[in-house]
């Protein structure tokens, strides 16, 4: 059986109650049945919302962030127990923003990624490189360092994931990576990911730089691009849509 696609919006720091309301009605309103999985990654004091407005139907919900830490003293931190509270299915880790402002490292995303997964949550690792580091010819070495991480903290439930890769220097720079050099970076991911597990095929490898309504057919067209993790046209609900409806 192949595996759905999965189409994940990541709001990032955008919304409100009622813009919410707006968007996730729309979504509602016109998804119908969708082909490929759907969920929408939302601030962390947007998941009751999330949890009251889209429980029961088709789209999933998750978190941007997660804690590696289960409980404590953590100030403004979220553990994966209060997700699941909140019926979460995703939390994004690593996200380029996150290690970029935050100072998030390799070790720290695995740590994430491993607490997510002990707690039935599943975790969107996001790797990809910088523009020089693309230009000095080290995106394969950059990714798969990244991902190795990952692979080492959850070990046999490296099945369980969903990888997203994102480079860095196609988010808001108007420079997009075209599907050949997508599909390039998803295979080596997906070969990577066959040396660490006996099913690669469980991981959806999804491709997030700037995947839009225009552009997202002929990413998804790609032999080893299983979705899209959406930044900027998740918050549109047309936009969003027609993604989800070029996931077959």
């Amino acid at each position: 059986m192949t595996m759905k696609k999965l189409i994940a919006g990541n709001w990032k720091m955008n919304g409100g109650l009622a813009a919410n309301e707006v968007l996730l009605r729309a979504l509602l309103a016109q998804i119908g049945a969708p082909a490929a999985d759907v969920a929408v990654c939302a601030p962390a004091p947007y998941l009751a919302q999330l949890q009251s407005l889209l429980q029961g139907g088709p789209v999933a919900w998750g978190s941007q962030d997660v804690s590696a830490h289960e409980q404590g003293a953590y100030t403004g931190e979220v553990s994966v127990a209060m997700l699941r509270d909140f019926g979460c299915r995703y939390a994004i880790v690593g996200h380029s923003e996150r290690r970029q402002y935050h100072g998030e490292t390799d070790a720290v995303v695995a740590a994430k990624a491993q607490r997510a997964l002990a707690g039935g949550v599943t975790p969107i690792v996001c790797v990809g490189e910088m523009l020089a580091e693309r230009e000095a010819g080290q995106t394969e070495a950059v990714v798969k360092r990244q991902l190795a991480a990952v692979i080492h903290a959850v070990a046999h439930c490296t099945s369980e994931i969903v990888v997203a890769y994102e480079p860095v220097w196609a988010i808001g720079t108007g420079k997009t990576a075209t599907p050949e050099q997508a599909q390039q970076v998803h295979a080596v991911l997906r070969a990577q990911l066959a040396a660490a597990t006996a099913h690669p095929e469980r991981v959806r490898i999804l491709y997030g730089g700037s995947m839009n309504a225009a552009n997202a057919a002929s990413l998804l067209a790609q032999p080893d691009i299983d979705g899209g993790l959406i930044g900027g046209a998740s918050l549109k609900a047309p936009d969003f849509l027609q993604i989800v409806a070029a996931a077959h």
